[in-house]
């Protein structure tokens, strides 16, 4: 019974919480996912030259339903949605298509494609039960060690001041991303009983006063934004290419496996348990569900977030009344367009600071779910094999060029696509017989 006690209600799925002490759990965690939530529209609309008033839109509308998406993942509706603590955002998986696909069809064909799609991954994660068992721990594990691998470079590309800044490496981003690092180091060391836990918090806000003090925050759209926006429903016309929908189909799938990974290593390092059937088959079809109803306000897919997977890993923090707090004021950014301007400005180096270690987390816990299936020939070939085709292959993208331009789009610069693929292969194709001899 003490020891029941002992334990704060913030680390328990279901524990009772204020509201008070819910808010700054809930704001950690939109912060640290917000800047690639809306990046991957602004990424498909510069290529396929939307207008600049369409795609803030899209941008409002994305924080809305990925706020709804998160919602529906905490407190499931029927069978969509898994009960457990998942953020949702838009996935930088689709963007290579969604580019490829924009560039042909124009928006309305990704749309298209997007409602087909999510509506077919739902079909699928409904009927999980029939094909999970195709997907056993090991695999898992590699999946998770991938996400974690895929990343780290995304933390870093942040530490350096963003992807495609064309003064990447700067001082002032260093110096910025290197005092939000420490920072959140120094709280988590410091900081009594669960606070410590706000550590991403803490260093998100120390580092965002020094940008603002170097002159790198930018607030000057606060001043044209409207007071209030109502997102629009069907605001491009959708239109529909069978191999539009198939390529995104595809990704869909790639997406799937990445769910799969990000709700095992939720449940494995949150809550200390595998994670079942049902709530892998309520993830992958709120995914699919969402991101059909994303497609309708003009919104690319909705899936799962490794990046907030990465932030339980390390605070352990999984209250649903925590999380659920975030997903609010995502609703809220989504409709109050200056709350959308002001965390939008989150200098990317302040977020490189602070997910660094996120990432890591997530390596370090694929490792010790790949050392939990046990030591057997089978499970290493698997893990070894898998992992080095999709890790190294994806970092020599050049490899891929003799496949057809499908192929490139889904696996040359995904390497989770690839470490599912290689991983499933062997399962399929080892003999079984070498299953529990020990390496």
């Amino acid at each position: 019974m003490e020891n029941k006690k002992a334990v704060d209600a913030i680390y328990e799925l279901d524990g009772k919480i204020s509201v008070g002490k819910a808010i700054p759990f809930g704001l950690q965690h939109i912060l640290a996912m917000f800047v690639a939530n809306i990046a991957p529209i602004l990424i498909v609309a510069g290529v396929i030259k939307m207008p600049v008033e369409q795609s803030g839109a899209l941008v409002q509308s994305a924080m809305l339903i990925a706020g709804i998406g998160t919602l529906i993942q905490l407190f499931p509706v029927w069978r969509i949605g898994s009960g457990l603590p998942i953020v949702m955002g838009i996935s930088f998986t689709f963007v290579s298509i969604a580019c490829v696909i924009g560039s042909k069809y124009g928006y309305g064909g990704i749309m298209g494609a997007v409602l087909v799609g999510g509506i077919l991954e739902g079909i699928l994660g409904l009927g999980a039960r029939y094909w999970r068992r195709l997907i056993p721990p090991i695999v898992s594990a590699t999946v998770v060690t991938s996400i974690g691998f895929s990343l780290l470079a995304v933390g870093a590309n942040s530490f350096g001041g963003g992807f495609g800044n064309p003064n990447f490496g700067d001082a002032k981003y260093i110096i910025v991303g290197t005092i939000t690092l420490f920072s959140c180091i120094g709280f988590n060391i410091f900081a009594k009983s669960f606070y410590k836990q706000l550590s991403v918090l803490f260093g998100l806000v120390v580092g965002y006063i020094v940008a603002a003090a170097m002159g790198m925050v930018d607030l000057s759209r606060l001043a044209s934004v409207d007071v209030v926006a109502i997102p629009k429903l069907m605001p491009f016309t959708m239109e529909f290419h069978a191999d539009a929908i198939f390529a995104f189909f595809l990704i869909f799938m790639v997406s799937a496996t990445e769910t799969i990974g990000d709700t095992s290593a939720m449940t494995a390092m949150g809550l200390g348990r595998d994670v079942t059937e049902k709530e892998v088959a309520g993830s992958i079809t709120c995914d699919g569900v969402i991101s059909s109803l994303s497609s309708i306000f003009g919104c690319m897919p909705i899936t799962s977030f490794s990046q907030n997977v990465g932030l339980i890993a390390m605070t352990k923090v999984v209250n649903r009344i925590a999380i659920a707090s975030g997903a609010v004021i995502m609703i809220l950014a989504g409709l109050f367009p200056a709350l959308g301007v002001l965390l939008a400005s989150l200098p990317e180096s302040v977020l490189g600071g602070c997910t660094l270690m996120m990432f890591g987390s997530i390596v370090v816990s694929g490792v010790q779910m790949i050392a939990g299936c046990g030591n057997s020939h089978r499970n290493i070939t698997i893990a070894s094999l898998a992992l080095s085709i999709g890790i190294g292959f994806t970092q020599a993208p050049a490899i891929f060029k003799i496949a057809p331009d499908l192929v490139k789009n889904v696996f040359a610069e995904n390497c989770v696509a690839v470490v599912f693929l290689v991983a499933m292969v062997l399962n399929l194709i080892l003999p079984k017989d070498k299953e529990n001899e020990a390496a």
